[in-house]
């Protein structure tokens, strides 16, 4: 089984890397960006056959690992 997750910055937090990103949009000629938020994508490959089993897991995952929840959100998708 398959899981996906999206990591993101909380709204209201600043991403200095964002700005960068946006600044060398511009600066490449590609107007019209108002904003940039960045992000981490996991996939992983689980053994869990049963979906709710393996939500749960990389729910536990995501708190303890994967993403900093003072500060990030996450997503998870499992398929």
């Amino acid at each position: 089984m398959k899981a996906r997750v999206h990591v993101t910055l909380k709204t209201g937090v600043l991403d200095p890397q964002g700005k960068a990103i946006q600044h060398a949009l511009s600066q490449l000629g590609f107007d019209g960006v108002e904003g940039v938020r960045t992000g981490k994508v996991f996939e992983l490959e689980l053994t869990d056959t049963d979906q709710a089993a393996a939500r749960e897991r990389v729910q536990q995952m995501c708190e303890q690992l994967l993403a900093n929840t003072v500060i990030e959100n996450y997503d998870i998708e499992i398929g």
